[in-house]
């Protein structure tokens, strides 16, 4: 079911399919709710009710030009599907929304999943590949006017491919997917508004956590989210990580049943919500 849930200066896009315990999907700052797609039938048939939705400057939501916490995002499509408590997945910017969403609101999460994410405030370094390609996109985020193709490229070098991978390590259908949804975000007029972060910010804070969590990264990602899971499982109450050497950022578009396997795996024995 498609439907779209009302915030303060904004409304988001929302799809829920499947029956059993809710399961929300929360997407990377680079793609949209499409890159689930692969993962939505294997969580299904695992026995969940699965509801992802587009961030905003992403797919099919829309927004002012607003400063907004999006941790009442996802409490807002948690109401609106009438979930009182979810398990959360979500990679990079989405996991680190889900991760401080469980600090502000705990009563509202069963779980979370992390993928290729950092708790706000944490600082991992950088390789010097990585500073290198960091000063890169940097330069042409400066530049006047920008250059979207150049811009997107760097962002499939860094966040599809991973930093010195191969550019034939992929399909490359994902690598050009990827790449359109990435190139949006540099074209005049986009607009995603201001996110409001946790305060104090969620990597201080990991100890507050009440539920359990699950922090994935791979190691063919960049060197600080692999140091990002390892933070939030010495310092979350009730957390492991786990580490793959074979995979980047998007894990779920590279590694969909893989994934899927493992969050079913790692919520299987928890206590039922709804």
């Amino acid at each position: 079911m498609d439907s779209f849930v009302e915030v303060p200066g904004g409304r988001i896009f929302t799809v829920a399919e499947g029956d059993g315990r809710p399961l929300v999907l929360i997407h990377a700052a680079i793609v949209d709710l499409h890159a689930w797609d692969a993962m939505v039938p294997p969580l299904i048939a695992g026995g969940f009710r699965v509801i992802r939705y587009d961030m905003r400057g992403f797919g099919r939501t829309e927004t002012d030009d607003v400063a907004y916490n999006p941790r009442t995002d996802l409490v807002a499509v948690l109401d609106a599907h009438g979930v009182k408590r979810a398990a959360v997945v979500g990679n990079s910017m989405g996991g680190q929304t889900a991760l401080e969403a469980a600090i502000e609101y705990p009563d509202r999460f069963a779980a979370v999943v992390t993928l290729g994410s950092s708790p706000g405030g944490f600082e991992g370094g950088a390789t010097p590949l990585e500073r290198q390609l960091f000063g890169r996109a940097g330069a042409l985020e400066a530049a006047s006017p920008k250059d979207p193709d150049a811009l997107a490229d760097v962002m499939v070098q860094v966040w599809v491919d991973g930093p010195g991978q191969s550019p034939a390590r992929l399909p490359a259908p994902m690598r050009e997917t990827v790449r359109a949804l990435a190139r949006r975000q540099f074209l005049p007029g986009y607009v995603a508004g201001t996110r409001i972060g946790l305060e104090p910010a969620a990597n201080g804070r990991l100890g507050e956590l009440r539920c359990p969590v699950l922090a994935v990264a791979g190691e063919l990602d960049i060197s600080h989210e692999v140091k990002a899971a390892q933070r939030v499982a010495e310092a979350a109450p009730n957390a492991r990580a786990v580490i793959w050497p074979d995979v980047a950022h998007l894990i779920g578009m590279e590694q969909p049943e893989r994934l899927a396997a493992l969050v079913t795996e790692f919520l299987a024995p928890l206590e039922p919500w709804s």
